[in-house]
């Protein structure tokens, strides 16, 4: 039996602005402006002062988890515009001392298990990549720039047709937190 209706509400802290078009959610905040479409999905959102109601009347099961998802999409622009996110990256290494640089919306992994070209990965969005000694820092208001960057990263120093229980050469997320530095 379905239900007749699955909602959920959040409520807009007092420093953060929230406007909504028809399915279209913009966030602003002391960190930035965060806009998302959600016309793809079909659920209603419904703003009335300081609060966001996300609901779907007769959902199918999809439906119903898309009204979760949708509310964890909003919560998440909301810390972002109000703290922002950071992801931090520890350099490991055993014999090659690994070299990571920033330019322009790359990251260059330099002397990996010494390999004479350098790995790339790709920046997503806006969000900001640091280098501190033995340390990656990514930070951002946008969760999904912010984790899909972390991830590229990752990613890029990927051991390929080695035991990679033997080779733990590589840079790897250890720390994921709401807040920015600096």
């Amino acid at each position: 039996m379905r239900a007749i209706e699955v909602s959920k509400i959040i409520q807009v802290p007092d420093d953060v602005e929230v406007t909504i078009e028809g399915r279209k959610v913009t966030v602003k905040g002391v960190k930035g402006t965060l806009t998302r479409d959600f016309s793809h999905a079909p659920i209603s959102i419904e703003l009335d002062g300081k609060t966001i109601r996300v609901w779907a009347e007769w959902p199918r099961k999809k439906e119903a988890a898309l009204v979760g998802t949708i509310y964890s999409h909003i919560q998440n622009m909301i810390t972002g515009v109000k703290t922002g996110f950071t992801h931090k990256l520890k350099i490991v290494f055993s014999h090659f001392p690994i070299s990571v640089k920033v330019k322009d919306k790359t990251v260059l992994i330099e002397n990996f298990t010494g390999e004479r070209s350098p790995r790339k990965a790709k920046i997503a969005g806006n969000a900001q990549v640091k280098v501190q000694s033995e340390d990656v820092v990514v930070q951002g208001i946008n969760l999904e720039d912010v984790s899909q960057t972390a991830a590229n990263i990752e990613q890029g120093t990927k051991v390929k047709k080695k035991d990679p229980r033997v080779f733990l050469d590589g840079i790897y997320v250890y720390e994921r937190s709401e807040g920015m530095e600096g």
